[in-house]
């Protein structure tokens, strides 16, 4: 009897729960439509490519742009700065990058600039929770910065308690306990990225989208100022023929639903079958197309790209330029600004670099 009511009732509960979910997803269709993407009329635009945790350095190419003062603040006027995506991973300092790009976007929009932080595959890999899944993308110092204070102070009680146990004499050392806590930590931030399923991945993961990766879905995927095109990735060919809000609005709606599976431990409802630009590989954050392809007949390619678009340039990243020349191709249509800024990229020959738009000029600097 009681079987039978249950079944009932789900039966009747289940239309009501397909209704609920599809408002959520109207809802996030209705929300991003209110995120502009599309700039004009704009003066002075400054872009910085891939910095991957490297605070010092973004700090360095903010200041000698004339965007922010010693303190930090902005001071870059009517200026648009945009930071074309990659600021997670493989550095230590992403969690200093995001809140301070976080307080100029407010800094700058009441002085009349702009800052457009866009997102980067690396953003997307954090918010749905698969960054653990490269090695060498997490940090040990990312890893600590964005887990839950609690779950820090719980983890290192463990520690000294064990300690305490099998090491009563060095248990009340400041310098050993210090030692030995830096490889504890060391040893579990290991084990964390070689165990698909640690609990503290997950404990990384919620806890790094309820703030940042909530704030990081509102921004966009590609913006065209004045008749340029940024993006991190590229466009590919096909993505080109749709409006830029169609396509920030899919992905910021995928991303919704990724990163909720990955808080609530469950599986996207957007499947492969129907999922258009999260993790596909000529999407906007991943293609590297126009980064690495030559000769005429992409050339032609460009130029249908830039055509459907109604633009005349388009600003990448992902795909590291260690030489200058590189960095312009196309006769100047692909601009790649990913110059392997961040220090973990400086001993391959990476550099500082930062391309300025002025009155529809181009230009490169370096001397920071």
């Amino acid at each position: 009897m009681k079987n039978n009511l249950k079944k009932n009732l789900m039966k009747r509960l289940k239309p009501v729960l397909i209704l609920c979910l599809l408002a959520v997803f109207l809802f996030a269709y209705l929300y991003a439509a209110s995120t502009q993407c599309e700039w004009t009329k704009i003066e002075k635009i400054v872009a910085v490519g891939d910095v991957h945790g490297d605070y010092d350095s973004f700090v360095k190419i903010l200041r000698g742009t004339g965007l922010i003062d010693n303190l930090g603040h902005w001071t870059g006027g009517k200026t648009h700065l945009v930071q074309i995506g990659d600021v997670m991973d493989k550095g230590d300092n992403a969690r200093g990058i995001l809140d301070l790009i976080m307080r100029l976007e407010t800094e700058a929009e009441k002085a009349g600039g702009k800052v457009h932080m866009l997102l980067g595959n690396h953003e997307e890999l954090n918010i749905t929770g698969y960054a653990f899944d490269n090695p060498g993308y997490v940090t040990l110092k990312q890893f600590k910065s964005f887990l839950p204070d609690r779950y820090i102070r719980k983890q290192e009680k463990i520690f000294r308690k064990k300690m305490s146990k099998s090491h009563p004499r060095e248990a009340h050392s400041d310098s050993s306990i210090d030692n030995n806590l830096d490889k504890y930590w060391e040893d579990f931030h290991r084990e964390v990225t070689r165990k698909d399923k640690h609990p503290a991945r997950r404990q990384y993961t919620i806890s790094f989208n309820t703030i940042y990766g909530r704030w990081l879905i509102k921004q966009n995927a590609v913006i065209k100022i004045n008749d340029t095109i940024f993006v991190h990735g590229g466009i590919h060919q096909r993505f080109s023929t749709k409006k830029l809000k169609e396509i920030n609005n899919r992905l910021r709606l995928e991303l919704k639903d990724y990163r909720w599976a990955a808080i609530t431990s469950g599986k996207p409802n957007i499947d492969e079958r129907n999922r258009l630009i999260v993790y596909v590989s000529e999407g906007p954050l991943w293609f590297r197309g126009l980064a690495q392809y030559r000769g005429k007949d992409w050339e032609t390619v460009v130029d249908t790209i830039l055509l459907n678009l109604k633009a005349q340039n388009i600003v990448i990243g992902h795909t590291p330029q260690i030489n200058k020349k590189d960095m312009k191709r196309f006769g100047g249509k692909i601009w790649i600004i990913d110059t392997a800024i961040s220090e973990t990229f400086r001993s391959s020959g990476g550099f500082l670099s930062a391309l300025i738009i002025e009155n529809g000029k181009f230009s490169r600097k370096y001397d920071f």
